[in-house]
């Protein structure tokens, strides 16, 4: 056989088991497609779910865990040293759902000195199990178990301890439904629950046999979907901070080309445990001091401006990058012959996770009356799809 049709077979083969990479951004549209944030009373009613209050079922296990699903349960804080940890307990890799259940936790600890310790856990399926009615997962010895207020995280990987309690004190929120629906030939969603906005937090953290204790504000969200994200989401940017007496939660996600590259941003603002501002609709979001990370390869924003007005009230969050926590290039988490694949398919996909400063500025008409800044805001670039063309 011609060897630039054997090529041709083995780019085709490696397109379909990488899920279809997302398509550059900017090019032909022609499959047409819609990405919309579902918040009709069809879509509540179809998902049994109220508009007005959250249930703990919500942070159950909302998906079979078999092939074509994937979910995840996610936790983040910033110390009182100034630390950073990040604890994650997933059913499988949501770049590749469509494999069986492969349970895995991860933890992650970045101190201000710039030391970081990572560690990863795979177990096998008949080590995993998950209520539905309430969060409560069990990953080999780690644990992951709530109620939308308290939570209790213990985590036992390689040497490196945690025991962990989270103390709501911002309400259980959404946008919305939390499901962005991808509408082609096929209905795909994509589903985000943030279960603690922001909560207290205090526990031990044990590392090669020496413990400390902890205190710090923390974040728990939970995810899940029914297809590769690389086929739905080009990029996003998400990030939270508490600054002063506010809590926010901002981001901004871009569907990829076969949804037309269509945003879909998502804003949350809280002040004092109460949420003030939620209408994603009368957000802008803009970007300044833009740069090539050398590893990734990625555009990457130093400065990224949400800036909410609804007629009556005006803030404004800027996250102004200082340091970065963590960059990964999918492909290399690969081996052999799916590296292989996954070069030729062109797939490049990369996480990159930054801390730094985040302002918040609140208006009354165009004059600025309040101003608080947070040194420890921790916020994160999912870039999926490859790099426009210039």
């Amino acid at each position: 056989m011609d060897k630039n049709v054997v090529r041709l077979m083995v780019v085709l083969l490696a397109l379909s088991l990488l899920a279809g990479c997302a398509a550059y951004r900017g090019a032909s549209s022609a499959n047409g497609g819609l990405a919309l944030q579902a918040r009709s009373d069809d879509d509540y009613r179809k998902l049994g779910i109220s508009r007005s209050q959250i249930e703990p079922w919500e942070d159950g296990m909302r998906t079979t865990g078999g092939k074509g699903s994937y979910e995840w349960w996610y936790f983040d804080s910033t110390l009182k040293d100034g630390s950073t940890l990040v604890i994650v307990f997933n059913t499988k890799s949501a770049i590749h759902p469509d494999t069986p259940l492969e349970p895995g936790v991860s933890i992650e600890l970045n101190r201000p000195d710039g030391t970081s310790v990572h560690k990863e856990l795979k177990v096998d399926a008949r080590d995993f199990t998950a209520a539905r009615d309430h969060c409560d997962v069990r990953i080999g010895a780690n644990t992951f178990s709530g109620d939308l207020h308290d939570y209790a995280i213990h985590v036992d990987v390689d040497g490196v301890k945690a025991d962990i309690r989270l103390h709501g004190t911002v309400p259980s929120w959404r946008p919305d439904t939390g499901h962005a629906l991808f509408r082609d030939k096929d209905e795909h969603y994509y589903a985000w629950l943030p279960s603690v906005p922001e909560g207290d937090v205090e526990g031990t953290l044990g590392i090669e046999g020496k413990s400390q204790q902890v205190t710090g504000i923390g974040y728990h969200d939970h995810n899940w979907g029914d297809v590769s994200l690389l086929g739905l989401f080009h990029d996003w940017y998400w990030g939270r901070a508490r600054i002063g007496s506010y809590c926010v939660i901002a981001a901004y996600n871009i569907a990829t080309d076969k949804y037309g590259n269509t945003p879909l941003p998502v804003f949350m603002l809280a002040r004092d445990g109460k949420i003030i501002a939620d209408d994603e609709t009368k957000m802008r979001f803009s970007t300044d001091k833009i740069y090539t990370d050398p590893y990734t390869g990625k555009p990457v924003a130093s400065v990224l401006m949400y800036d909410y007005n609804d007629g009556t009230n005006r803030y404004r969050v800027t996250f102004r990058r200082e340091k970065d926590l963590l960059r990964e290039r999918f492909a290399d988490k690969l081996r052999g012959f799916r590296y292989v694949l996954a070069k030729l398919a062109g797939f490049d996909g990369a996480y990159l996770r930054f801390t730094g400063e985040a302002t918040l500025e609140r208006f009354e008409g165009d004059r600025v009356v309040e101003t608080v800044k947070e040194q420890a805001a921790v916020w994160e670039l999912m870039y999926l799809g490859p790099v426009p063309k210039q």
